[in-house]
């Protein structure tokens, strides 16, 4: 069994990396507030970083509705905004760095010759290696780097312990698609490490990812952060709050009440803050009490 710990006494750095795909929803307010105060609990930077990789879903007008209702809610960035869409350089590079180290292959599979083939995993059908010792050619294949099934355990900080065999769950997953786009796992991983994140605090829908990102982190030589995932907001059907499932934006009228919400949803004590008049008093009020060992111990919650 192998562990992976974050660098200790590195300088707090967190970040909000939300996608671009629909305005500032009470789910990722959920993520902006979290990680905000995490950071400003700890005296730490927190960075904001548009994952807008997948160019087939994101639109530069969300890019602009979200950071202007961050600004509106009180929020403060540190440093420039950085856009995953202007660092593919950086994400072939690690590519470039797992084929010189022979970890990458070609995969010609469709998903229909996949799930035909393979077990039920935690995230569907589990890829069975069909490709790895063919040798394809990289055009027009996707990418699937190499795995082992070394169980992965890493310490959250809301959920607690959590092991993955990622060869047996999971399978030898993806890195760059067929169509030509880089994978959210390798673009995550490059992103931390770039901007010398310590810490990410967002939800526990990406607690299952968390393994192959540590994974990759020690293929590439990366420092690990400390992770902390907090309940998913759902739906009354169940239904993570998203674009997809219709969740109204956050707009000025209801920011306050959206961010006492939120306050309330992770388990905080807003009594104090709800006495501060702006909603960016009301956001510096409650970092001051701050608490992650208040946050649910659950994966889902409904709002």
């Amino acid at each position: 069994m192998t562990r992976y710990s974050a660098a200790k006494d590195a300088p707090y750095v967190g970040r909000f990396a939300p996608s671009p795909t629909g305005p500032l929803h009470f789910g990722s307010l959920i993520a902006a507030v979290a990680s905000y105060l995490d950071a400003k609990r700890h005296g730490g930077k927190w960075l904001v970083r548009i994952e807008d990789v997948d160019r087939t879903r994101c639109k530069p007008e969300w890019v602009t509705n979200i950071l202007r209702t961050l600004e509106s809610m009180g929020f403060e960035w540190d440093g420039e905004i950085v856009m995953q869409s202007a660092r593919i350089d950086h994400y072939d590079a690690a590519l470039d760095q797992l084929k010189s180290a022979h970890l990458l292959y070609a995969c010609i599979c469709s998903r229909r010759e996949i799930g035909d083939s393979a077990v039920r995993g935690i995230e569907g059908p589990v890829y069975p290696g069909t490709c790895r010792n063919q040798h394809h050619a990289a055009q027009g294949a996707a990418l699937r780097v190499i795995t082992n099934n070394d169980a992965v355990e890493f310490e959250d900080r809301a959920q607690g312990r959590f092991s993955q065999r990622i060869e047996s769950e999971i399978g030898d997953f993806i890195l760059r698609r067929r169509d030509g786009l880089h994978a959210y796992q390798l673009a995550v991983v490059v992103d931390d490490a770039l901007q010398a994140v310590t810490h990410v605090v967002r939800g526990a829908d990406l607690l299952d990812s968390t393994t192959r990102q540590i994974y990759l982190q020690r293929l590439l030589g990366y420092p690990t952060p400390a992770y902390l995932h907090f309940p998913v907001a759902v739906n009354e059907l169940g239904q993570k709050l998203s674009k997809q499932t219709l969740a109204a934006g956050v707009n000025a009228q209801s920011a306050r009440n959206a961010v006492l919400a939120a306050l309330r949803f992770l388990g905080q004590d807003a009594s104090d803050a709800s006495q501060a008049g702006t909603t960016r008093e009301l956001i510096s009020a409650a970092a001051l009490n701050w608490n992650p060992g208040l946050i649910p111990e659950r994966r889902v919650i409904r709002a």
